[in-house]
């Protein structure tokens, strides 16, 4: 093969490569440092670096660097000085040199070539500022010692070519986080609300759970896994629990809008049922195979006691400590005179102080004070 043909293979397999691992770091931060080390392969150069953040009210801009320095390939708060850079206000999406922005001798005697770039034997630098759909500049630098050759014009082309497929593997990654972000929310708010959610596929194995749903199932009382299936504790109800999770199931398959089916499970210790509600997981166009969500089941214990913040209580409702404790005793069950023991007070005390609750709420009731207390945000703070 000719010379010229053998480097035009070499340099589109070391393209190809490059653009999966820039692919593969869209769907996964460590790959981003597989990627950037791949670029410092293909350009030759002492260190490539990502900036993610540049600097609001410190000297540590938020980045990810590939090359000799402390933290590589990880991302790393580094001292990055923005406010003394000359790499700034340039054209986004668009490659250039230092060359691009003064001659080599105004470089060479620019303070912040002589207080940041020389200790680090840097020299050459070509970078892009790169702007996403999504939002925000990630600016992209590639640099090469003083002993090296500057960028040719063949570097600052390729380098050309990844702009548009780093802009949408960054806004990829943007995206991903975000309902990456909105799913770790949601699943909070369950939680703090004592929900377990449980994820099935169509055979009724599961797929995902969230905190509330592993505890329950750990105690295996009522509801446990065998198998890696869901199943209940007696075999009438895990007979209805699985056609329930056959008949979401088909609905899900077929795009039949179907109501949710509740039911109750009987538990071993004796304590009041598990109530569940089966529902079918929408499906999408384009997914397939067995292991695909089809059936979501939401459970609550009856008997749980809520996870209240005492914080938030005296936040919302303006209770001194000692109204706060006793609040949630009441909240979570117990009797007034129950609540006075467990918080090793006189009963008198504890009407004074529910006396003063009552007060502060508006109602007039025991029983009042729980609903609104339970109905009220406080159940959806941190505990």
């Amino acid at each position: 093969m000719h010379t010229d043909q053998q480097r035009l293979v070499m340099e589109a397999s070391s393209l190809d490569q490059l653009l999966a691992e820039l692919y593969d770091a869209a769907i996964d931060d460590h790959s981003w440092s597989r990627f950037l080390a791949r670029v410092q392969q293909l350009f030759q150069a002492n260190y490539v670096t990502l900036i993610l953040r540049i600097p609001q009210d410190s000297d540590k801009g938020l980045m990810l660097v590939i090359g000799d320095i402390e933290g590589q390939g990880t991302i790393s708060y580094i001292t990055y000085p923005s406010s003394a850079t000359p790499f700034v206000n340039c054209a986004v999406n668009q490659v250039f040199t230092v060359t691009d922005l003064m001659s080599v001798e105004s470089w060479r005697e620019s303070d912040y070539y002589l207080q940041y770039c020389k200790q680090q034997n840097v020299f050459h630098v070509m970078g892009v500022d790169i702007t996403p759909p999504s939002g925000g500049v990630f600016r992209f630098r590639v640099t090469r010692a003083p002993n090296r050759e500057d960028f040719s014009a063949a570097d600052r082309a390729l380098c050309d070519t990844l702009i548009p497929h780093m802009s949408r593997a960054l806004h990829i990654h943007s995206l991903l986080g975000h309902k990456n972000s909105l799913s770790t929310l949601y699943a909070q708010a369950m939680g703090r609300l004592s929900i377990a959610t449980m994820i099935l596929d169509g055979n009724g194995h599961l797929l995902e759970t969230n905190q509330v749903a592993r505890e329950m199932l750990a105690a295996g009382d009522g509801l446990k896994v065998v198998g890696g299936r869901l199943e209940a504790s007696y075999p009438g109800d895990n007979k209805r629990l699985y056609k329930a999770i056959r008949a979401a199931a088909s609905s899900s398959a077929s795009g039949r809008i179907a109501l949710a089916e509740a039911q109750s499970v009987a538990r071993p210790s004796g304590q009041v049922s598990l109530g569940i509600v089966v529902e079918p997981v929408p499906e999408q166009d384009w997914d397939e195979g067995e292991s695909q969500p089809a059936v979501v089941i939401y459970c609550r214990d009856a008997v749980g006691q809520p996870l209240l913040s005492t914080a938030i209580t005296r936040q919302v409702f303006g209770f001194t400590p000692s109204e706060s404790a006793l609040a949630m005793e009441l909240a979570n069950g117990l009797s007034l005179e129950d609540a006075a023991i467990s918080l090793g007070i006189r009963r008198n005390t504890a009407r004074a102080h529910l006396r003063a609750i009552f007060s502060k709420t508006g109602v007039r009731r025991q029983t009042e004070l729980v609903r609104l207390i339970l109905n009220s945000v406080v159940t959806l703070g941190q505990p």
